[in-house]
């Protein structure tokens, strides 16, 4: 069974032009488009993402900010160690 969603999006003339243009160029298929746009939506997602936690974090000191980040590191390693451990336990 297809899991994907179908979108239906209206772009300019213009810029079905230049995309189908680019995909042309770079030696890519019609069936491309679809991976081109699901990663620049990706990519968009992301940077959005990123600027919107600098700003949220813009107050912040340095020392702050990497107190932050080394809490974060530490939680996801004890979470994987402790994932690890039970994946072992029930071999």
């Amino acid at each position: 069974m297809d899991d994907n969603i179908r979108w239906t999006v209206k772009v300019s003339p213009e810029t079905d032009r230049s995309l189908r243009s680019y995909l042309g160029q770079h030696g890519m298929k019609k069936g491309d488009l679809t991976k081109f746009i699901e990663r620049a939506v990706q990519k968009e997602i992301l940077t959005q993402t990123a600027a919107e936690v600098k700003q949220r974090n813009a107050d912040l000191t340095s020392a702050q900010l990497q107190a932050l980040v080394d809490e974060a590191v530490s939680a996801v390693r004890k979470e994987t160690r402790a994932e690890g451990r039970a994946t072992t336990k029930s071999r």
